[in-house]
């Protein structure tokens, strides 16, 4: 905090980050923050919830990480019963064991001008901070949750401790003000992606053939779909598409409770290549597991596609593949990123035969191809550079500060 009469001195701020580099919103505050240092204004530390190699990329750019692994999250989901059996697991075991980290977090709070949560499943362990601090408290709006009891619960708890929220983009806001919110002081920055990765190479894994590549960068849930791929690779195949190859990084392990085949495959202990052998497209799937660098999957591959079934179009995903020239064959309507017949294909529901007809489209149209990829290029420059986004989170760090 700055007094009247004072030599001015950086503004001292503490992140907070539930993924530790595992997730997008763990590498957009990453990016964020990188640009931020370059600027000279602001000393940062980051507590991370979970290790990894970003941890070392924070040190390059001297900036001071702690492992948390007792950091109390929790997200609110769509069924009402596995949200309770979520916040039951949080106040009953996730809390307790957190003891010893919200001492600490008292203690740090207490000695920097701002802290800031990376992601709203910190809402609770936020929330419990500002009654025990002075410190203004914001926070970075990621999701859109279904409207629920609990979703509203979570709104709630931020409009009273957070100062001021940044929305990744207009769709959070809305979101936010339609599940109750009242927070006046909201700003929109959208994430930042860094185009500065010229020495890194493709991944081994990805078998370098004539085959067009379609990526896919997520972890298996049943809405974010990646178990639609499979219904698009079997219309493919239905057209005598075979020349097809969809790279998938991220978990493929099944969750419970899921409808026909797909369920059946699950409560067998299956997982997604299980479900794709059973269909009979296994051949047109390579399954690469969690991978720490998708710049390198994205590397290797022609498009990207999101087929989840929230239909928001404006994933991390979508913007580094935009960042490396793929078109974006996508679901939703939000064409602020990814616009039809642009920068890929926006489609108002999911139609495994169109989705199918585009992508064969690309595969025969290498023009297209490398239009789409231009026009994204430049969007995401123009949307997403790093100086001036990291130039927006420091005015908004330093509204609410002084």
């Amino acid at each position: 905090m700055h007094f009247k009469g004072s030599k001015p001195s950086k503004l001292k701020v503490l992140c907070l980050d539930i993924e530790g580099g595992h997730g997008g919103s763990s590498r957009s505050l990453f990016n964020s923050l990188k640009y931020i240092t370059e600027s000279n204004k602001i000393d940062i530390s980051v507590w991370c919830k979970r290790g990894g190699p970003i941890h070392d990329k924070y040190h390059r750019i001297d900036i001071e990480t702690k492992i948390m692994p007792f950091m109390p999250t929790v997200s609110t989901v769509y069924r009402f019963s596995r949200n309770i059996i979520l916040q039951l697991k949080f106040f009953l075991y996730d809390w307790p064991r957190s003891k010893k980290f919200r001492k600490d977090l008292i203690e740090a709070a207490q000695d920097v001008d701002l802290v800031h949560g990376n992601h709203e499943s910190l809402f609770w362990v936020l929330f419990w901070l500002k009654k025990n601090v002075k410190t203004p408290i914001t926070l970075h709006k990621r999701t859109n949750p279904s409207q629920s009891f609990f979703s509203r619960l979570q709104v709630l708890a931020i409009d009273n401790f957070a100062s001021c929220i940044v929305f990744i983009t207009e769709n959070e806001k809305e979101s936010y003000f339609n599940l109750g919110g009242r927070m006046k002081c909201g700003e929109i920055i959208y994430n930042i992606v860094d185009s500065g990765y010229e020495n890194i190479k493709t991944l081994k894994s990805i078998p370098d053939d004539s085959r067009i590549k379609i990526c896919a960068l997520a972890n298996y849930t049943y809405l974010r779909a990646t178990d639609r791929l499979i219904d698009v690779a079997i219309s493919l195949l239905n057209k005598g598409q075979k020349d097809i190859l969809f790279v998938v990084a991220g978990d493929i392990t099944l969750t419970d409770s899921l409808p026909g085949e797909l369920g059946r495959v699950s409560k067998k202990g299956g997982d997604l290549s299980d479900y794709a052998d059973k269909m009979g497209v296994g051949d047109m799937f390579v399954f690469l597991g969690h991978i720490a660098e998708p710049e390198r999957v994205l590397l290797g591959c022609n498009a990207l596609i999101r087929l989840n079934r929230e239909n928001n179009p404006w994933g991390r995903d979508v913007l580094e593949a935009l960042s490396f020239e793929l078109p974006v064959i996508t679901i939703g309507v939000y064409d602020i990123f990814v616009e039809n017949k642009v920068t890929g294909f926006l489609f108002d529901e999911f139609n495994s035969q169109k989705i199918a007809d585009c992508i064969i489209e690309l595969s025969n149209n290498n023009e297209l191809v490398s239009n789409m990829g231009e026009s994204g290029k430049r969007r995401i420059k123009e949307l997403c550079n790093g100086p001036d986004r990291a130039q927006d989170l420091i005015q908004f760090w330093k509204k609410v500060v002084c």
